[in-house]
């Protein structure tokens, strides 16, 4: 190890380029490979969308997809497949790899899922890390890489997907019969003949089935399928690449919008097992299993091909398994979502490094540096955004934040110090570059402890409630372990000569320093959030929580019989002043005496309420503002969380990368792509802190979102007046003629809004649920289209006049 060469670059052992080799692969035809599935997917996204097929239209295209075109297609194939030309050692290395991570999930989820859903969770979980798409978007790709240079390779498409549908995807769907007997659904019967039945269910599945008819045809056949019915099975086959990818972008639409603490939890932990922790070990397995191939170069192509095989995103099946157990169905399609995003650029950009013959070390080192440069910038102008925010926030003297201001102090830090590396790393002096060092990476090895140290306090918090520990420790320990690090390094260390990449300025030495740091900051973090999700079991949504308890109070005894037949309907676009809404309540209460008891007490409460609540005058605002006081709290909680998951990942591809160098004597070409990967990780977290932390909702978000629609009401009545679209016309008026009484008696209740006043109000969870069962909404989006309408329209609002009609615990009313 002599200079960089041997560090970054795929060089032999005495630093010297190796003779230029033609690439394993092509890669002019995968863009345009990566173009036609995306392109169908994106197709039926836009289809979904906008309604053109509706959710209830598209579950009869997954049931096509899995119960017809792809058990065609596996028949067909399995029946064709060669077992001649079939280097087996590959084929188990894929198996072991597929059998390691389906395990490793699985008994993580047993371990960390609270006990009503374990199993569910444990079964469809492993299956969504071990199940690729790899007939629909995988052979597409694999056949625009190597079917000019290894065309052989595409039958292993067929040889290993039957390793996830005859022997792991049994294990899952077994886990979920499991989970619906403990819910009660064959709590009846015996235990022998619950596991007959969790037998039949696996065996009935028809991608089971054709599979083992497939393999059985396969021997009885002689690889051929009879003529008669050729054309039949090549039409099922044939029909299942376009219908399956127009299905995965129908069932994409709406699946990010209700994501909770513990949804985008098991997304990010899945999401690393299939597009890091796959691809990984199927190339390690590759390189222990197949050790023996005589020949290197179709070794090395092999571990490449096994590479890209691991990173094939989930299938859309396992979306339409959840959907058959109703189980896991938000977390499953949200990751095939994002798992199939993520998945064109890692391939993209594998697939190109892996066809460059050789690398010149000293323009890679130069990328890299730019790559840290410019990013740092970047992140810079985020980090310190991030800390004022913080600090006008008044957050950064409370736990966690205080914690958490440490790590973007660390994280601006680093990015100060890879600047200033940028313009001494290319100069000769000595000290500089020790001192400059000595800042980035005592501020980078603190970024590494940091996440740890804030799952560790949120443990503590949640153990104590109250959160009594001093914080001075763990502020000590997060700056105190990295300076200790950088002094070990910078002790015994030996700099390396003529290298600008700060990652290897001391060499072995320092690379097993980071492995060192990073493995504690992992297991720490690791650990306190496996214990944090066994005791937390009060999830709540990102975007919004639960209906306050607190509406019970300011509810009144209501005759929804009187009221309904003294209600009249308002005039469409009508805008009626606060004291005639307040008058009417009055004249109601004039002839409902036993709404309050006698009549002297119903005079109490028979004062006028003001057209435009707000939290010093009105209890229902008030009641609003504690809720989102309340939800604020829960979702920095879940920020923290997910800020430590996030951040985890990335210190798990360091990991990856430090180990990968000091047990390959020969990194490669992929190495190079995990380099680039952790250098955007290092110096590129403060994104993710500003994506979390940066935009805070009271401070930046509430007020813009208010003055927005200040603006936006103002210039639709400038423009328009209050003359509204047909559709909203026509909307309206269909409500007020046939619903409006109907739904006055189901969910509006008189509450109190102050000392001697009371609004008739109904929450927006409540109308969006009341407009699906009357059948006037088919799902929740359509049921928030139908609501806009109606406040468009102004025969509702609400009571503050500050949102839109949203699926919350917002209260609105009828004008």
């Amino acid at each position: 190890m002599d200079d960089l060469s041997g560090n970054i670059s795929i060089f032999s052992g005495d630093g010297s380029d190796p003779p230029s080799v033609p690439p394993s692969m092509s890669i002019d035809k995968l863009l345009p490979a990566l173009l036609e599935c995306f392109g169908i997917i994106l197709c039926g996204y836009v289809a979904g969308r906008t309604n053109i097929i509706p959710s209830t239209q598209a579950k009869g295209l997954g049931s096509f997809v899995s119960k017809f075109a792809l058990p065609a297609l596996l028949f067909k194939n399995m029946v064709l497949l060669d077992f001649g030309d079939v280097i087996w050692p590959f084929f188990f290395s894929i198996l072991v790899a597929k059998v390691t991570v389906f395990f490793f999930v699985c008994i993580l989820t047993l371990l960390v899922a609270n006990r009503e859903s374990r199993f569910s969770k444990a079964g469809l979980f492993s299956i969504f890390a071990t199940q690729s798409n790899d007939f629909a978007l995988g052979f597409p790709i694999v056949e625009a890489l190597y079917r000019n240079t290894h065309p052989e390779y595409l039958q292993y498409i067929y040889l290993v997907a039957p390793v996830s549908l005859m022997v792991l995807n049994p294990i899952g769907f077994a886990f979920c019969e499991v989970q619906r007997w403990r819910n009660g659904e064959l709590h009846q019967q015996s235990k022998l003949r619950v596991l007959g039945l969790v037998v039949l269910q696996v065996v009935k599945n028809p991608i089971v089935f054709m599979v083992v008819i497939g393999l059985i045809s396969h021997f009885l056949l002689g690889q051929k399928i009879p003529p008669f019915m050729e054309e039949f099975v090549d039409g099922l086959a044939n029909s299942f690449g376009g219908a399956a990818l127009f299905y995965l972008g129908l069932s994409m639409v709406g699946q990010l919008k209700k994501l909770t603490r513990s949804t985008v939890v098991a997304l990010i932990l899945l999401i690393t097992a299939k597009l890091l922790m796959m691809p990984l070990i199927c190339r390690g397995m590759v390189e222990v299993l197949d050790c023996g191939n005589r020949s290197s170069l179709n070794h090395t192509s092999l571990s490449n091909y096994a590479f890209l095989y691991g990173g094939f995103p989930t299938a859309p099946s396992v979306a339409i398994y959840a959907a058959q157990y109703n189980m896991e169905l938000e977390v499953v399609t949200s990751g095939m979502v994002i798992s199939t995003f993520l998945s064109a650029p890692i391939m993209y950009v594998s697939a190109w490094l892996l066809t460059i013959p050789w690398m010149d070390s000293a323009p890679l080192a130069s990328a890299l540096q730019n790559v840290s440069f410019n990013i740092s910038i970047i992140c810079l102008f985020a980090l310190v955004w991030s800390v004022a925010v913080m600090v006008l926030s008044r957050k950064s003297h409370r736990v966690p934040h205080i914690f958490t201001i440490n790590l973007f102090v660390a994280q601006l830090l680093a990015c100060v110090g890879m600047i200033v590396w940028n313009f001494v790393a290319a100069q000769n002096s000595f000290l500089g570059q020790v001192l400059t060092f000595t800042l980035l990476y005592g501020s980078l090895y603190s970024t590494y402890i940091w996440p740890g140290l804030i799952a560790l306090s949120l443990l503590l918090m949640r153990r104590s409630e109250e959160a009594s520990f001093r914080p001075g420790l763990i502020v000590i320990a997060g700056w105190g372990l990295p300076v200790l690090a950088v002094s070990v390094l910078l002790l015994s260390g030996q700099r390396m000569p003529d290298t600008i990449d700060s990652a290897f300025f001391y060499g072995k030495t320092q690379v097993l320093c980071s492995s060192v740091v990073l493995s504690v900051s992992i297991t720490l973090c690791g650990i306190s959030l496996a214990l944090l999700s066994r005791r937390s079991r009060d999830y709540h949504t990102l975007e919004h929580g639960s209906v306050s308890g607190s509406e019970e109070d300011v509810r009144l005894p209501y005759d929804t019989n009187t009221q309904s037949s003294v209600e009249q309907p308002c005039a469409i676009g009508s805008i009626n002043t606060g004291c005639q809404m307040c008058e009417c309540a009055c004249d109601r209460e004039q002839i409902m005496p036993d709404v309050t008891g006698p009549k002297e007490e119903a005079s109490v409460h028979s004062g006028q309420c003001s057209q435009q609540c707000s939290p010093t005058s009105c209890l229902l605002a008030e009641e609003e503002q504690k809720e989102a006081a309340r939800q604020n709290t829960d979702i920095q909680s879940t920020r923290h969380v997910l800020v430590c998951l996030l951040l985890t990942v990335c210190l798990l591809a360091n990991l990856s990368s430090c180990l990968w160098w000091l047990f390959n004597t020969d990194p490669g070409q992929l190495y190079v792509e995990l380099q680039f990967f952790c250098v955007v990780a290092n110096y590129g977290q403060g994104l993710i802190s500003f994506a979390f932390f940066g935009l805070d909702k009271h401070l930046i978000i509430s007020p813009f979102k208010k003055r927005l629609a200040r603006l936006w009401r103002g210039w639709g009545q400038e423009v328009t007046g209050s003359v509204a679209s047909e559709e909203i016309r026509l909307t309206c008026s269909q409500f007020l003629t046939y619903h409006k009484q109907q739904c006055v008696r189901d969910i509006v209740h008189k509450k109190r809004c102050g000392e001697k006043s009371t609004a008739e109000t109904f929450l927006g969870s409540e109308m969006v649920r009341w407009l699906q069962s009357v059948g006037l909404a088919a799902d929740p989006g359509e049921a928030l289209a139908y609501g806009s309408r109606l406040l468009e329209g102004r025969v509702i609002q609400h009571i503050g006049l500050e949102f839109g009609f949203v699926d919350e615990a917002l209260h609105y009313r009828f004008t």
